[in-house]
């Protein structure tokens, strides 16, 4: 028994010492390794990127609007309603648009013995309805921007229709998948520098967007999807910032200096009050800021200088040119928060003074030169039209500015935490000097001058003009970063001109035909429908 028990012993012994070995020949399971790690440094939704001290956050929306009344889109637009198609009103122009957009945002920002060096991209894809284009001849062409597949008709029109391909609006891909790519941001900012594309540092925080949707909103400057600019902020601490920048005006501040010598009777009728004869670009825009950003609201002063730099008198060098003129804009912003009437409710004001630097008044957006058509009562139809470039000259003249004021705002009440609505408004006017005037009017406005000349039914002759704005816009956000929105503006055009005119040759606008034509203010009334998920 005894010899027994030994060998028992010996044998669970020995199994075990195998069973030991063979143990620490198994694979270990190794320690959870945190791949995406949160960094909290710059507030939510950053991620440090894996093997990297950078920290990264993604962001976007995705939108899809309705905009009823319009032509175009209000996110691509120059002057809704209010220029060639858009402004015929006839039935050869689109009376919605619509339009789906994905866009992408991509913050980085890296802690450095140097201070935060961070990037900023922003893109967009659309894709939105063709802008339609028609001739109204019957052996004319009326198109979608570009051309897709063509049908005849004997008799009739021919149409190309290619919807959302091909065009200025969205590129080809046989028009099945097409869109457009567009970057709005691309900058880089390190020790208080800003380099890229980016808001001006003229606008005001809120850009074209007080309280409202709508983007062509005048009395005021929005570079709402960047301008390149080289740009300095300095940081006083309090929420106290003064920044200086200069500017890149090519894309989005030149207005236009025209050569009124090139102004016919026909043409001012389009607003067109001469050949634009805008020289290549020698400066930047300079800009100066001045920003108080606290607990009640904020406060900002803003300046810019702008170079008018023209081209010749004539076609050739010896025909000579005007010297450089340098306009100017300055901008004053204003946002009360914490009023009584509710939590979070808002007002944004700003006002506007420009002298050869238009596009800070009339912003890209908004446009500045109007021709609309309507309806008569001792004519064929109405027309209004106006236009304000930075400056104007003729032949042998030094150049002449455009002075303009304008003013925009917002009042933002909300209900609840689901529902707030906005009323918001804008009002710009524009004033010519003394050359203008007499070059279109005749001295004093008397008579005489390319409309006076070309127009005898021309009882009133001012080149000057205001345009105002007034709108509403209701929100529903039933979950969070979920929102439904009506936006309702209402534009109106105050031009000086009355009388009828009966012109030779009517501008290129679809299907008009040379009758006569009341001179009056006109109106215009845009509705943009969105739903948009943030994320």
């Amino acid at each position: 028994m005894k010899l027994t028990k030994t060998l028992f012993l010996g044998s669970a012994a020995g199994l075990m010492a195998v069973s030991g070995a063979l143990a620490a020949d198994l694979p270990v399971k190794a320690k959870a390794v945190e791949y995406v790690k949160i960094c909290s440094l710059y507030g939510a939704g950053f991620y440090y990127i894996p093997g990297t001290d950078t920290c990264i956050k993604l962001g976007g929306y995705l939108r899809f609007d309705a905009t009823l009344g319009t032509n175009s889109d209000f996110a691509l637009n120059q002057n809704v309603s209010s220029q060639g198609a858009n402004g015929s009103r006839n039935r050869l122009t689109n009376y919605y648009t619509l339009k789906a957009r994905e866009d992408l945002n991509i913050d980085t920002r890296t802690a450095t013995e140097y201070g935060v060096v961070r990037t900023f991209f922003d893109g967009v894809f659309s894709w939105t309805t063709g802008n339609y284009v028609g001739t109204g001849s019957a052996t004319g062409t009326t198109a979608y921007s570009g051309a897709l597949a063509t049908a005849t008709t004997p008799g009739a029109t021919t149409t190309s229709l290619f919807g959302s391909g091909g065009g200025s609006v969205n590129g080809t891909d046989g028009n099945t998948s097409g869109g457009s790519l567009g970057v709005y941001y691309a900058f880089i900012q390190f020790a208080g520098f800003t380099m890229g594309k980016a808001v001006s540092q003229f606008d005001a925080p809120w850009t074209n967007y007080p309280g409202n949707n709508f983007d062509s909103l005048v009395g005021g400057s929005g570079t709402v999807t960047g301008i390149l600019q080289f740009s300095y902020t300095a940081d006083f601490g309090q929420g106290v910032t003064a920044a200086f920048s200069a500017e890149d005006p090519t894309q989005y501040l030149q207005a236009g200096n025209l050569n009124m010598s090139g102004a016919t009777a026909s043409s001012v009728l389009g607003a067109s009050y001469g050949s634009n004869a805008l020289g290549g670009s020698r400066s930047p825009n300079l800009v100066g800021m001045v920003r108080v950003d606290q607990a009640w609201g904020l406060f900002q002063a803003s300046v810019a200088a702008h170079d008018n730099h023209v081209a010749y008198y004539g076609a050739t060098e010896p025909t000579g040119h005007p010297d450089d003129k340098w306009g100017w804009a300055v901008q004053l912003a204003l946002s009360i928060k914490n009023i009584p009437t509710g939590a979070g409710d808002v007002i944004n004001i700003q006002g506007v003074y420009t002298d050869g630097a238009t596009r800070y008044n009339f912003q890209n957006l908004a446009g500045s030169s109007y021709a609309m058509f309507g309806g008569s009562n001792i004519a064929y139809g109405s027309l209004g039209f106006a236009s304000a470039p930075d400056t104007v000259f003729v032949t042998g003249s030094s150049q002449e500015t455009v002075k303009t004021w304008g003013f925009r705002g917002a009042y933002t009440h909300n209900w609840d935490p689901y529902w707030n609505t906005a009323i918001y408004g804008a009002y710009a006017q524009a004033q010519f000097g003394t050359l203008a005037k007499t070059t279109l009017c005749g001295a004093g406005g008397a008579g005489g001058g390319v409309i006076g000349l070309g127009f005898a039914g021309v009882t009133s002759c001012n080149p000057d003009f205001a345009i105002g704005q007034v709108g509403i816009i209701t929100r529903w956000t039933p979950v969070k970063n979920l929102t439904f929105s009506a936006d309702l503006a209402w534009t109106h055009l105050d031009q000086k001109y009355a009388g009828v005119v009966t012109p030779a040759a009517l501008i290129p606008v679809p299907a008009k035909p040379v009758a006569t034509y009341e001179l009056k203010d006109q109106n215009s009334l845009v509705m943009l429908l969105r739903a948009q998920r943030n994320w």
